[in-house]
């Protein structure tokens, strides 16, 4: 069987000049364990491979907060561990 690799299609984003793929990547989960509403331990090495097949595949789009994981999740998302390009999490951000 061959694999046939499709990119996310994208949407306007209400009346500003950006396009927003259909879907996004959730990082709720990626914050970890720890806290009060953690989904449990999770592989940083692990998240960080399922966030570069998203954004591999034409994600743009990611939804974080510094509640996720106390922090953890953003780090995970744009910081040091993650090497390539930053991304910028929050509701509509998009790939910088």
């Amino acid at each position: 069987m061959t694999k046939v690799r499709t990119r996310v299609e994208t949407r306007p984003l209400g009346t500003i000049d950006m396009e927003i793929t259909r879907i996004g990547f959730g990082a709720w989960a990626i914050g970890g364990g720890g806290w009060q509403f953690a989904w449990g331990s999770q592989d940083d090495a692990e998240s960080i491979a399922a966030l570069r097949y998203a954004v591999e595949h034409g994600v743009n789009w990611i939804d974080t907060a510094a509640v996720y994981g106390l922090g953890h999740s953003e780090e995970v998302v744009s910081g040091p561990a993650r090497p390539g390009p930053s991304l910028s999490g929050g509701a509509a951000g998009e790939r910088s």
